[in-house]
């Protein structure tokens, strides 16, 4: 049988809208999986920091910063550069890490570790940030899809784009 053009028309904005909802819905599983990282990196970070007694907000001194620009680039330093994380702790004692994206603890020097989690850290709020935009813009275009939306109960749109193949 020949389906009429109405029908293949419809049948594409099915598939469309389906095709949409489905990177939508994988886009706020996956910020939801960034989140428990995020949360997890700033636990470890901020255990860190009451293992080195200082906190996040913890900057280099003024002082350190005119020093810094005093001295040239082909002089040694005059003062001794602090770690606003390591504070006065001992960057080389070793700790324990579970690397990132993996099940492997490795004792590092605890500057490498503060150094690893707060780098994982920026790019998970780059990742988080960057899947909020994309979500943002299928949402966008779900929503565009106004005419098809009015005409389709949400609840039946939600069970299309649940709708599993099953071979026979």
């Amino acid at each position: 049988m020949e389906m009429d053009e109405g029908m293949k028309h419809m049948q594409q904005a099915f598939i469309e809208c389906e095709t949409d909802a489905e990177h939508l819905l994988l886009a706020r599983n996956q910020l939801v999986e960034n989140d428990k990282l995020r949360n997890g990196n700033r636990e470890a970070l901020t255990a860190l920091r009451k293992i080195a007694r200082t906190t996040k907000s913890s900057v280099p001194s003024p002082f350190e910063k005119i020093m810094e620009e005093l001295s040239g680039a082909d002089s040694r330093p005059l003062v001794k550069e602090i770690c606003p994380t390591c504070g006065d702790h001992d960057p080389k004692e070793h700790t324990w890490i579970m690397l990132p994206g993996s099940d492997i603890f490795a004792r590092m020097p605890f500057h490498a570790v503060h150094t690893i989690l707060e780098k994982d850290q920026e790019r998970l709020d780059y990742n988080t940030k960057t899947l909020q935009s994309y979500v943002k813009e299928k949402s966008f275009a779900l929503s565009e899809r106004g005419a098809l939306a009015d005409k389709i109960n949400p609840g039946i749109l939600k069970s299309l784009v649940t709708l599993k193949d099953e071979h026979k």
